[in-house]
C-alpha cells in the first residue's frame, strides 16, 4: 500500500467520523458504490486520477450518484474521490473499507464476532466456501444465500458486510475477506482481535485473565475469537496479527524434541 493511499484512509475515515446521520441505508448505499466503480474501469480510473483536479472528481461522483444516493452517502463518497490514492486498485479498496466502517457506525452489535463466527462456518464447510467463493454462479445469488445463513443469526449489519463482500469479491477468498473486514471493524473501535486456539473453551474467569493479560502486552483493548482446536493438547495459543504466542503442550514438546535431536 503506498503512503497517498495511507493518507486518503485516515482522510477518509476522518470525513465519516464527521459526518452525521451515517446509517444502515447510507452503509448500503456505499457497498453499492463500491460495486458500479469496481465494475467499471473507467470510472475507478477517472474517480482515482490525481491529475484531475479534486472539484472535477468530486463533479463526477455528483454526477454519477447525487441524483439516486443520500447527501450523506455522496458527501463522504466525494471525500474519497478527492483524496490521493496510490492505485485506482486502492481507491476501490478505500470504498469498501470506507463501506464497512460506516456499517460499524451505524451498527450497534458486535460485528467482529459475528464475523468471525461465521467466518468458522465458512472454514468448517467446504461446499459453502466453494458456493459463496466460486467464480461460478450468480452474485446476487450469493448475497442472498448469506442473508438467509445469517437471518436471525446475526445482525443485520453484519449481514450486510458478508453479502456485500461475497457479491463484489473481485477473486479473493472469502475467509480472507471476513478477516478483513473483522480487522476493519476492530481498529475502528479501537480493540485488537486475538484468535486463541485451545483444546477445550475458556471458562469466563480464564477469558478474563487472558484479556487482561493481553490488553496489557498491546495497550490496547482485545477481542478473544476462540478456535477450539485439540492439537493443541493443553494450554494455548494465541494470535494476534502476525504475532503467535504459542504456551500449548505440543508446542513444548516439539521443542524438546528439536533440544534432544539437535
Amino acid at each position: 500500500m503506498g503512503s497517498a493511499t495511507t493518507q486518503a484512509r485516515t482522510a477518509t475515515a476522518e470525513a465519516l467520523a464527521s459526518t452525521s446521520g451515517v446509517d444502515l441505508d447510507v452503509a448500503r448505499e456505499l457497498f453499492a458504490a463500491v460495486g458500479a466503480v469496481s465494475g467499471s474501469a473507467q470510472l475507478s480510473g477517472a474517480l482515482s486520477d490525481s491529475s484531475v483536479p479534486p472539484a472535477a472528481r468530486a463533479g463526477l461522483v455528483s454526477g454519477v450518484f447525487g441524483a439516486s444516493y443520500r447527501p450523506a452517502t455522496v458527501a463522504l463518497l466525494t471525500s474519497a474521490a478527492q483524496q490521493r490514492w496510490s492505485t485506482s486498485a486502492e481507491f476501490v479498496e478505500g470504498l469498501e473499507e470506507l463501506a464497512v466502517l460506516a456499517t460499524s457506525v451505524a451498527e450497534d452489535a458486535d460485528i467482529e464476532a459475528e464475523l468471525f463466527s461465521f467466518s468458522r462456518t465458512v472454514a468448517s464447510n467446504g461446499e459453502l466456501e466453494l458456493a459463496l467463493g466460486g467464480r461460478l454462479g450468480d452474485a446476487s445469488a450469493k448475497g442472498a444465500l448469506v442473508s438467509k445463513l445469517l437471518d436471525g443469526r446475526a445482525s443485520a449489519g453484519t449481514a450486510l458486510i458478508v453479502s456485500s463482500l461475497v457479491e463484489h469479491a473481485r477473486g479473493r477468498r472469502v475467509r480472507a475477506l471476513l478477516r478483513r473486514a473483522e480487522r476493519i471493524v476492530a481498529e475502528q473501535r479501537a480493540r485488537i482481535v486475538a484468535t486463541v486456539f485451545a483444546a477445550t473453551p475458556l471458562n469466563a474467569d480464564q477469558q478474563s485473565r487472558l484479556q487482561n493479560a493481553l490488553s496489557a502486552r498491546y495497550g490496547s483493548a482485545v477481542t478473544l475469537n476462540t478456535v477450539i482446536d485439540p492439537t493443541v493438547v493443553g494450554g494455548l495459543r494465541v494470535q494476534v496479527a502476525d504475532d503467535v504466542i504459542d504456551a500449548s503442550v505440543s508446542a513444548r514438546l516439539a521443542d524438546l524434541r528439536q533440544r534432544i535431536a539437535g
